[in-house]
């Protein structure tokens, strides 16, 4: 599998292309603020042809630039229909204060929004991705699972590298967002490589050892089955 990502607008939100190799076609995740250059750049560098977009939640600094990526490829967006609301409403996901600093920023849905639900299987351009439903960052966040020799997590923000995506915006709720990363990241095996929203990648088992949010997850995970 081909991933490569970079960091976008002032938010430094981890945007990613992923494909099965250069020169084919390929599945576009979090294109953020400014992002449409940087997606631009990567496409024509790895001659690939994005079929989709997948957006691990609503916030708007992952789908800032959801809309125009979108239309210029004639492509659909793949969202949790607890966060679809955001793509044209992204002031509700701030708080009164902090959505005040986006002024008289307008976003819309793009012409072809398809839903996302807990375990389904994406078969997009010759990949498989695996979906999580991840509540606690919003009510519609999700992590997307594939096969990158090692397995791979798009985690969103969900788990970063040390730490865990915020819950005291709308929607965000630290004892549902505990239960998600026990139900979705501890059953993980150690060598899954975590390529988050934000901040460099890691691995679950580094944050297994490490992260004391997921320590603090750990008793969520309920009893484990002795051999």
């Amino acid at each position: 599998m081909l991933i490569a990502g970079f960091p976008a607008g002032a938010f430094q939100t981890n945007c990613y292309v992923i494909a099965p190799a250069e020169g084919e076609e390929c599945v576009i995740i979090d294109p953020g603020q400014d992002a449409v250059e940087g997606v631009d750049e990567l496409l024509r560098e790895h001659r690939l042809k994005p079929v989709a977009v997948l957006l691990t939640h609503g916030h708007l600094d992952h789908v800032w630039s959801v809309a125009p990526v979108c239309g210029a490829r004639n492509v659909p967006a793949w969202i949790h229909p607890e966060d679809r609301h955001l793509l044209s409403d992204p002031a509700a996901g701030w708080s009164a204060t902090s959505s005040s600093l986006f002024g008289d920023l307008t976003l819309s849905e793009p012409d072809d929004v398809r839903e996302l639900t807990d375990g389904a299987t994406l078969e997009l351009a010759g990949m498989e991705l695996v979906v999580d439903h991840t509540p606690g960052h919003t009510r519609g966040s999700v992590s997307f699972r594939g096969d990158a020799g090692r397995g791979v997590m798009f985690s969103g923000d969900l788990l970063f590298a040390g730490s865990i995506g915020r819950t005291d915006l709308p929607g965000g709720d630290y004892p549902t967002i505990l239960r998600s990363l026990a139900a979705k990241c501890l059953p993980l095996s150690d060598d899954t490589v975590v390529l988050p929203g934000h901040g460099p990648q890691t691995t679950i088992g580094r944050e297994r050892a490490t992260n004391p949010y997921l320590k603090e997850a750990a008793p969520h995970a309920g009893p484990t089955r002795g051999i």
